[in-house]
């Protein structure tokens, strides 16, 4: 393709600017069509963003013939369905995260796609994030030595719209998104570590609902093993008092070790002996931005992206295994 025509199924919160205005900011690439339920919002989104073309009807915008490929924006719950009707209308498919409810959803997308000849992409888009990407450069560079462990805390208050079932968002509700926040929020995690550290052979883990606001989990604690031989655990919670809110990621090594974030973009920190070395990347004003680029890119026949079904897979086993859904 010269020029890629994009068409976004769900143009909710999240197309407002982590990633709906990259596609029609990227050279080579154009957003041609809308889809959300609701009239009224997708009209104005349709205005607002100088799109042509707005529909309430998915099939319609799969099926219009000026769309090359597809933007999955919905709820979790929904992403199989699209997916694979995208896919058997001969158009390749960017899904938001995480990739499906669960790893068998994601491996009947990835036949899907094999069997079309499409391509599938998912918008795990730290993978194409200068500071993440300054973060594999610090690792590749054997400045930590051999990679032992690596550690996650994510904690955090539960929000007033949490304590409330009139209030709760769809994040929450099992049936649309899966086992809650943790399967919102940790696949961010766990998928930059297996762009890191490569892929996680094994998980084991605990989810509970200790908090009591919801009928999802709020608490999970779990072990992980790397196929390098590296050991990892986690700790999300997403009730704790607000002094205890953390948001790191700590990888050691034999010389030292290197901190991080995932969510807050905090200075890179290289601790090696008594010295600290800290590292600062800028932020692009479309986070999702550098990832689309790469495939933008790759449908043109120019490199590839990093964030595949194939590796989007594998993040939602992880989390399957580490929720016990077997």
């Amino acid at each position: 393709m010269e020029t890629v025509r994009w068409g976004i199924i769900g143009v909710g919160s999240v197309c407002e600017k982590k990633s709906g205005p990259a596609f029609y900011k990227i050279e080579h690439s154009e957003l041609v069509a809308v889809m959300r339920r609701d009239e009224s919002k997708v009209k104005d989104y349709a205005s607002r963003h100088q799109v042509k073309k707005y529909y309430t009807d998915a099939d319609a915008l799969i099926n219009d013939p000026e769309v090359d490929a597809i933007y999955i924006a919905t709820p979790p719950s929904s992403h199989k369905e699209y997916a694979i009707k995208a896919l058997q209308a001969g158009k390749p498919v960017y899904v938001e995260k995480p990739m499906a409810m669960d790893y068998a959803e994601c491996l009947d997308m990835i036949a899907a796609s094999d069997k079309a000849g499409q391509k599938l992409f998912v918008a795990y888009y730290r993978r194409a994030l200068p500071y993440f990407l300054k973060v594999k450069e610090l690792l590749d560079s054997n400045v930590l030595g051999k990679i032992l462990t690596v550690d996650i805390k994510y904690i955090r208050p539960a929000g007033e719209d949490d304590k409330s079932p009139e209030t709760q968002a769809w994040r929450v509700k099992k049936d649309i998104a899966g086992d809650g926040y943790f399967f919102d929020l940790a696949p961010h995690t766990l998928d930059i570590l297996d762009f890191l550290l490569g892929e996680i052979e094994d998980a084991n883990g605990y989810a509970r609902n200790l908090g009591g606001y919801y009928e999802v989990s709020d608490t999970i604690a779990a072990t992980m093993q790397f196929k390098s031989g590296v050991l990892g655990t986690g700790l999300w919670n997403f009730v704790s008092p607000e002094k205890t809110r953390q948001d790191t990621i700590t990888i050691t090594g034999m010389n030292g070790c290197i901190k991080f974030n995932t969510f807050s973009f905090q200075p890179i920190a290289i601790t090696i002996g008594d010295d600290i070395t800290y590292y600062e990347t800028e932020q692009p004003e479309h986070i999702q931005q550098p990832l689309i680029r790469t495939i933008v890119n790759e449908l043109r026949g120019i490199g590839t992206c990093p964030s595949t079904g194939v590796s989007g897979a594998r993040t939602s086993r992880i989390m399957d295994l580490i929720t016990d859904k077997k």
